[in-house]
């Protein structure tokens, strides 16, 4: 169709269809999108925004749990200035049940630029929330930090808990279809990048926490290979001890026995069993194997359903077989990589340890296997557990208790063992396919809303999720920026060094940063600490990882 073709057609639309000729235009593969130009919060630049873009069928009725299919296209003009609705989730965080909708994969693109001299790079964001909660929208990732850097933000919303990571071990359910959720979006991105200005062989995925980890899946997934170029994982790897799959079919037997009163479900009446249930009773469901997990596998140190590696029925498959045996075979996808942590993760759940209607800091101190990473809980003996359980207490606690007096303690104990070593695992196991960036996040200021949970036990540093705040400019939360605060060039040093890979490939293009940022290997396992003055070092934590090592080798796995 030729261009004086499109604007007689949209303009009849336009008449016919009550449409704003002001509003932007833009043609994808399933049809007319209208968007809208935006205000940044520190209103000195505009960017395009078309939200709520459909890039898969509604995943309700008989594809519910299946792999995600083709969008259908529409007619007429869809208008994408509103986001389409969340999936249903519970928010962990605040214990609140959003309904959301099934029909929630939605993805949102922002653009400085619809029609640049040259296309732009690409960053493709997989939101956190522990495989349970959390969407794409602007509520938490607004993009006004990052587009005016020359960059389009793609970000977007998959499957959650049940609904995404159900495994029933057959060729209709074999496990991870949000993360196959993911893969559509990035394919629809393939396709339709260019008509907002973008680059398609410019594509950085880049996550935080389960987004991270997913994104670590989608660089060893052979049905993520060519989709994308950069990868950046924040606060999070494949095999975190909360996603560890265990038995999940079996899982979902247990699950379907309990919803239905305590009475087994055929497998082969599984499908339609959870295809004929209320959403709301799949959301946040224990599904325990054996009865010590009611007592070891506390908040984020357990999911009952994960990536899982797929048996092969003759679909296709996400992963075949567990992550880091992709990484010492050296069969990965071939992008560059960058990949760090924040100082003070665990910050983030002390309401919980210590919370009035959790307190699990208590178990902590009564069984000594809460300590051990669950990858070895569920292989070992209870001899092998219970030595490590104590080495563990002493290298953290010494003779003190593991109490709420300790909390200074129990925060760098859980910093370590819920995440930052398996961020050094990932990291010192992945091949020289590309180059290598590493980074510890230390940056506090008024956006950081979880480190504020410290203060009262004297500990500082940055918290899980309280880099986002850095990154994006989260709406719900109210917090403004403009350019004459104290905070504007701190708020600026995270979105120029993530914006400068995607970019570059390197966070560090130019002298502008005061450094040249060192690539990250082996030997010399250099790092940049991410503080109000950037640093470069090398070994980062080493004690602990040191430590965390000999705990892996006792129990006889590899590192």
């Amino acid at each position: 169709m030729g261009t004086l073709s499109v604007v007689v057609c949209f303009l009849a639309l336009c008449i016919l269809q009550n449409v704003s000729c002001d509003e932007v235009l833009v043609e994808v593969a399933q049809g007319l999108l209208s968007g809208e130009e935006l205000v940044t919060v520190t209103g000195d630049s505009t960017y395009f925004s078309f939200k709520g873009i459909p890039y898969a069928k509604p995943p309700i009725g008989e594809l519910r749990f299946k792999a995600p299919e083709e969008p259908e296209p529409w007619e007429g003009v869809r208008n994408a200035s509103a986001h389409g609705p969340v999936c249903p989730q519970i928010d962990l965080l605040n214990n609140i049940y959003i309904p959301g909708d099934e029909d929630c994969l939605f993805l949102n693109v922002y653009s400085p630029n619809l029609k640049p001299e040259k296309p732009l790079p690409v960053m493709f964001f997989i939101h956190g929330g522990g495989f349970k909660f959390g969407s794409g929208n602007v509520d938490l990732y607004g993009p006004d930090f990052l587009v005016p850097k020359d960059v389009i933000l793609v970000t977007m919303n998959y499957r959650l808990d049940t609904l995404g990571f159900l495994n029933l071990g057959t060729k209709e359910v074999p496990g991870n279809a949000a993360l196959k959720d993911q893969v559509l979006a990035l394919k629809w991105v393939q396709k339709n990048i260019h008509v907002f200005g973008g680059d398609n062989q410019q594509v950085t995925l880049f996550g935080e926490s389960a987004g991270a980890t997913a994104v670590g899946y989608h660089l060893v997934s052979p049905m993520s290979k060519g989709l994308f170029q950069k990868a950046l994982l924040q606060s999070g790897a494949p095999n975190l001890d909360c996603f560890i799959e265990y038995k999940s079919v079996e899982r979902a037997e247990t699950l379907a026995y309990l919803i239905n009163n305590n009475t087994a479900v055929q497998s082969e009446d599984l499908l339609s069993f959870y295809q004929s249930l209320p959403v709301d009773s799949l959301l946040n469901r224990t599904s325990y194997l054996v009865a010590s997990e009611e007592i070891t596998h506390v908040i984020f140190k357990f999911t009952p359903f994960t990536p899982v590696v797929e048996k092969d029925f003759g679909q296709e498959r996400f992963i075949t077989k567990d992550p880091y045996e992709y990484l010492d075979s050296g069969e990965v996808n071939t992008v560059d990589l960058m990949m760090g942590y924040n100082a003070k993760e665990a910050l983030l759940m002390i309401p919980f340890y210590v919370g009035q209607n959790y307190s699990y800091i208590n178990r902590y101190k009564r069984y000594p296997e809460m300590l051990v990473p669950s990858k070895i809980l569920v292989h070992s003996t209870s001899d092998v557990v219970l030595e490590l359980g104590e080495r563990i207490k002493d290298f953290y606690f010494g003779n003190k208790t593991i109490d709420e007096e300790n909390m200074p303690e129990f925060i760098t104990f859980n910093t370590f063992a819920i995440l930052v070593y398996d961020v050094h695992r990932f990291i010192r196991r992945w091949p020289r396919v590309g180059k290598v960036y590493f980074y510890k996040f230390n940056i506090v200021t008024s956006r950081s809303v979880y480190s504020k949970l410290g203060e009262p036990y004297g500990i500082n540093g940055s918290s899980h999720f309280d880099d986002l705040f850095h990154e994006f400019q989260p709406t719900s939360l109210n917090m403004t920026l403009t350019k004459d605060s104290k905070e504007y060039d701190l708020v600026q040093i995270f979105p120029t060094i993530v914006t400068n890979f995607a970019k570059y490939g390197n966070p560090s293009p130019d002298s502008s940063l005061g450094f040249e940022w060192p690539q990250f290997d082996t030997k010399n396992l250099a790092y940049v600490n991410i503080e109000p003055s950037l640093t470069v070092g090398s070994a980062p934590d080493d004690e602990h990882i040191r430590f965390w090592k000999t705990v892996f080798d006792y129990a006889g796995f590899d590192f």
